[in-house]
């Protein structure tokens, strides 16, 4: 287990805190729309921290090519139809350029510096030249408009329960989902990052934003700095 990570409910628990099993229930939302509307048609794409490829498995449907990453071999169990990768996502190096590299999830917000240093040069090193890495990023108010719920449409509730600071600028965000006949949780450690903080985070790695692609600012295309 990472630390400042944890997770509870039936099932594996990934490195991360992440329920496997729930994680095979979760219904996709919005972001294959977002990823066909940011990207040539066919690409291949190296999609790191996949999970148990509820992203994956939409892309795939709609003639995308893709390598599907993640640490935990429990979730890489579920993917079907991708090539899969078992791996830690800040350490990758696979000698490969990819049409997208997509680091969804809000995995750039990790507590950990150096992980997230090391996430974004993963990115980098991947991408093509003419390429480009999609981002999935927190919203403005993610840590501080808390508590707050959701009741999604197939049945079950997710609840942020709380954001408390640990120190560095670091809060370890908990999070609940309640199904019918089985409740998951999941603490983990977050970086708010403002918009100047994310695109210095970007172009610390060699990367620079091209345009953010949804209104709330949470998906963002970027491509590798000229």
């Amino acid at each position: 287990m990472r630390e400042g990570h944890e997770g509870t409910g039936p099932g594996a628990i990934t490195p991360d805190g992440c329920a496997v099993d729930l994680y095979t229930r979760l219904p996709v939302g919005d972001e294959p729309d977002i990823v066909t509307g940011a990207v040539p048609t066919g690409a291949h794409i190296l999609e790191l921290g996949c999970g148990a490829g509820r992203i994956t498995h939409p892309l795939l449907q709609r003639g995308f090519t893709v390598t599907a990453v993640d640490e935990s071999a429990d979730m890489l169990a579920h993917v079907r139809g991708a090539r899969t990768i078992c791996a830690p996502i800040e350490r990758l190096d696979l000698g490969e350029k990819f049409d997208v590299v997509m680091l969804a999830s809000f995995l750039v917000h990790a507590g950990d510096t150096e992980v997230r240093r090391g996430l974004l040069r993963t990115c980098a090193r991947h991408v093509a030249k003419d390429g480009c890495v999609l981002i999935q990023r927190e919203g403005p108010d993610y840590h501080s408009n808390v508590p707050r719920e959701r009741v999604d449409p197939s049945g079950f509730t997710v609840r942020i329960v709380s954001a408390e600071p640990v120190g560095d600028g670091v809060n370890a965000v908990r999070a609940e989902y309640r199904f019918p006949d089985a409740v998951w949780t999941q603490t983990f450690l977050a970086r708010p990052l403002s918009r100047e903080q994310f695109e210095e985070a970007l172009a610390e790695a060699g990367l620079e934003v091209d345009t953010y692609l949804t209104p709330d600012g949470t998906w963002v295309r970027a491509l590798p700095a000229a």
